[in-house]
């Protein structure tokens, strides 16, 4: 009996893509695949499972877009700051 075949996340993610946006059954999609029905099967659970996680995720992400927005925002305001500063200084000369 041979090695077990691996498969990539994205053949995965695609074949759970297919499942769920067809009106096929998961035997004809694990079939026109070359996947085991019960593997196809155990993807899609675990697919599933991993999707109620994923909505806390979306918020994390526009957080983290905030933050680096911000961040941008406050280097160029503190860029200013330095070169007023500076004009300021020279200026009292």
């Amino acid at each position: 009996m041979g090695k077990p075949r691996q498969y990539t996340r994205e053949f995965k993610e695609e074949a759970v893509r297919l499942v769920e946006s067809q009106d096929v059954s998961v035997r004809q999609v694990a079939e026109e695949l070359g996947v085991p029905y019960w593997t196809l099967r155990y993807w899609l659970r675990e697919a599933k499972d991993n999707g109620a996680e994923q909505p806390a995720a979306l918020p994390l992400k526009e957080e983290v877009r905030q933050l680096r927005d911000e961040n941008r925002r406050l280097r160029l305001e503190r860029e200013i700051l330095k070169k007023a500063t500076a004009f300021f200084a020279k200026e009292r000369e």
